[in-house]
């Protein structure tokens, strides 16, 4: 299989995972929808910055730790070396929230 192929199903894999981690709320699905679309790169890549920067600024009360993740899954979709790394934190993520809330719900 060529890179660009093997880029495209890593993007598509993240893009998955954003729409995954945003489905409970129509307001986050339509926000990531925007800035996923191909036309925002743009916004996307000063957003993602921005947040990664405001992640390394937790201890300030706006900022927090939970900004690094998402500045990291907005920089993957335009940096192809970053999405295996990504789409693989965000799958063990949402599996373990998985198994978490199942625990939780379970322990009665």
């Amino acid at each position: 299989m060529s890179k660009t192929v093997d880029h495209e199903r890593e993007k598509a894999r993240l893009q998955r995972q954003m729409r995954a981690m945003t489905g409970g709320s129509p307001r986050m699905r339509r926000m990531s929808d925007l800035l996923m679309a191909d036309h925002a790169r743009w916004i996307r890549i000063p957003v993602g910055l921005l947040l990664i920067l405001g992640g390394f600024a937790a201890i300030l009360p706006i900022f927090g730790l939970w900004m690094l993740p998402i500045g990291l899954a907005l920089l993957a979709v335009d940096l192809p070396i970053l999405r295996p790394g990504v789409n693989a934190a965000l799958i063990r993520g949402r599996r373990w929230i998985d198994g978490t809330s199942r625990r939780w719900r379970d322990r009665d």
